[in-house]
């Protein structure tokens, strides 16, 4: 089985290689386990895959050649520069291939993202295995090959010159949050930790010690991964900790971090499961506090949760885990990778990002609608009216009145949607993946994420203002 009866196709490509210094041909590979990566930088599960992939790079650090295949989704994912970006932000430690015409994806028979497809040291292809617990299943064949090619791989080190990582004040700035005295925290998650500031720019504290990790413990012993949205509750801070899978409370008196939900594990929960009892955040990506609830975009399970901020206990409040774009009731109704929140009285507001969409949630009624998108392969850069508007990977959101102001993320422009009118125009454009909208003292903050910026933007004219942060 393992000798594999298919040659496996050339990497060939004319979008080029990233992340190394050269191009690659499986001929080179020859005496390696060659793994290829089929990903999407902005799906969720081909996120949650990297650290298993790192795992087994370590583990058979000798014998296995790990390779990203980006085959994209979504245009802006075409492109070199936001893929370059991507590789840093995840960490990313091998080549990628950049497949944006689907070459290589449908020369290997790729039916979704991930897949992972193993190649054995003579070039021939063993299997492929689609979606997430990536560990698990291709451990034990790689521990096979190793012991049946033992007498012909090659166990010398490839030069593969990865991208060093850029040093900014800011690294991939994420969520917003203010205080009641009107200071801003700002989720700086490529540096893994959270910033206040206040609204001239000048850091007032930071809160983690830019160590990837899961420590609880004073500002400057807790560690965070990748942390994105977070809420106020008097003196306590919420962190969505996405990458720990965890939400985090931050005591802003005792300048103490904990742990209220999650073990670090993903978890999974569809349709009629764990409906009426306490669950895990999945990748959770923004937080809303509204009463005595604190609400959660779990994109990594395409649902909405809810904490009772009484027992800081989690459960399931809207989103049956199908990854769809589907209307109805809490419990029917399905979302996309849900990634920013919103409200405005009893309606919350959704960024639905895979679906490109803007979804509500009337928290009195309990239905669910969309009042901008159409489905997971409706995207691209249209204003207009909403029958016609098209967004592209939005992620963050704010409202004021009846006008929703959307970070369209992969568009690199904040867009207005008018709840009155119908319609959508653009406000702000040549932003580099915004990640977040917020309105605070007459202005809109955005995250410019992949430029590692942060904006002041005029919710009138649009013309954008350059927030230094002063350390």
């Amino acid at each position: 089985m393992l000798n594999g009866r298919v040659t496996a196709p050339e990497l060939t490509t004319p979008h080029g290689w990233l992340n190394t210094d050269r191009t690659w041909q499986l001929k080179d590979f020859r005496g390696k386990i060659v793994l290829l990566d089929f990903w999407t930088f902005g799906c969720i599960n081909c996120q949650h895959i990297i650290p298993d992939l790192k795992q087994l790079e370590q583990e058979f650090a000798d014998v296995l050649v790990v390779i990203g295949v980006h085959s994209a989704k979504f245009d802006a994912e075409k492109q070199k520069d936001p893929i370059k970006q991507a590789i840093r932000k995840f960490g990313v430690e091998h080549p990628v291939v950049n497949d944006a015409d689907f070459r290589l994806w449908d020369q290997y028979g790729i039916k979704a993202w991930p897949t992972v497809v193993l190649i054995n040291p003579e070039g021939k292809v063993v299997g492929q295995h689609a979606g997430e617990g990536v560990y698990q299943t291709v451990q034990p064949y790689i521990q096979k090959m190793k012991e049946e090619f033992a007498a012909t791989l090659n166990h010398e080190p490839l030069p593969f010159h990865v991208e060093k990582r850029e040093e900014t004040a800011l690294y991939f700035p994420s969520k917003l949050t203010p205080d009641e005295e009107g200071n801003l925290y700002l989720s700086d998650s490529g540096h893994n930790r959270i910033i206040k500031l206040n609204q001239q720019g000048q850091v007032l504290e930071v809160i983690g010690s830019r160590r990837q990790g899961a420590d609880n413990g004073s500002y400057t012993e807790a560690s965070f991964y990748e942390p994105h949205g977070l809420a106020i509750l008097g003196t306590v801070l919420y962190v969505a900790d996405a990458k720990n899978n965890m939400i985090r409370k931050v005591d802003l008196v005792q300048q103490q971090v904990s742990t209220v939900a999650g073990t670090g594990e993903l978890d999974y929960y569809f349709m009629e499961d764990k409906l009426d009892e306490p669950v895990n955040p999945n990748s959770p990506w923004d937080l809303l506090i509204a009463g005595n609830d604190m609400y959660i975009a779990s994109a990594g399970n395409h649902q909405i949760l809810r904490m009772n901020l009484a027992t800081e206990k989690v459960y399931r409040f809207a989103g049956n885990g199908r990854e769809a774009l589907a209307d109805g009731p809490l419990r029917e109704a399905a979302f996309n990778q849900p990634s920013g929140l919103a409200r405005n009285n009893q309606v919350l507001y959704v960024a639905d990002a895979e679906a490109s969409a803007i979804r509500t949630i009337n928290t009195e009624t309990g239905m669910v609608l969309t009042p901008l998108g159409r489905g997971l392969f409706d995207f691209g850069d249209v204003d207009g009216h909403v029958d016609d508007a098209l967004l592209q990977h939005c992620v963050g959101l704010e409202v004021i009145d009846s006008h929703v102001y959307i970070a369209d993320t992969y568009n690199g422009k904040i867009k207005v949607l008018d709840l009155q009118r119908n319609k959508v125009y653009t406000l702000a454009s040549g932003l580099s993946e915004p990640n977040e909208v917020l309105y605070l003292n007459g202005k809109l903050w955005v995250t410019s994420t992949n430029s590692h910026q942060l904006f002041k933007v005029d919710p009138t004219t649009g013309e954008k203002e350059e927030v230094i942060l002063q350390f």
